[in-house]
């Protein structure tokens, strides 16, 4: 690879993705700047994402970004159109384990399922893994009676 991507961020004005690379050549530090052309406040960042990876003048630079980062790049900057100050569109990428997932658009929910999958696949066990167990059992704390179910309590008819 002829270029290796150390850090991604953005610029809003004019709206652009700036990119800090090494050169695999020279091993020089260098920053790209990227304009985010023909994106609103009603964009999709996915598409936005994939377009712009896909550009002939980008692709060699954004071959070691993924493009789940480019879309979190581009929610920052769509956000940002959106009026939200940088300290509510980074509050809103990150994950609340408390959060009620039914109240949100199908946009937001889309964005919190890809999040949850990059942990998922980040968190995975492989059986190629050094500390991987086949049949790992695990013992849970036992639950108050407010949360337990009706349903498992009985056991008629097992």
């Amino acid at each position: 690879m002829a270029f290796v991507a150390k850090r991604c961020g953005v610029k809003f004005d004019p709206p652009s993705i700036v990119l800090v690379y090494e050169d695999g050549k020279t091993k020089k530090m260098r920053q790209r700047i990227m304009p985010v052309r023909n994106f609103s406040k009603c964009s999709d960042c996915s598409q936005a994402a994939e377009r712009l990876k896909n550009n002939a003048r980008h692709s060699a630079y954004l071959q070691g970004v993924s493009l789940q980062q480019l879309e979190r790049l581009h929610a920052v900057l769509r956000d940002h159109l959106r009026g939200r100050t940088l300290e509510q569109s980074l509050a809103s990428l990150r994950l609340d384990p408390d959060q009620d997932l039914n109240k949100l658009s199908d946009e937001e929910l889309a964005r919190r399922k890809a999040q949850m999958d990059v942990l998922f696949e980040r968190n995975r066990k492989h059986k190629d893994d050094p500390d991987f167990v086949y049949n790992l059992e695990v013992e849970f704390p036992e639950v108050d009676d407010r949360e337990a179910g009706s349903w498992d309590e009985s056991e008629e008819g097992f």
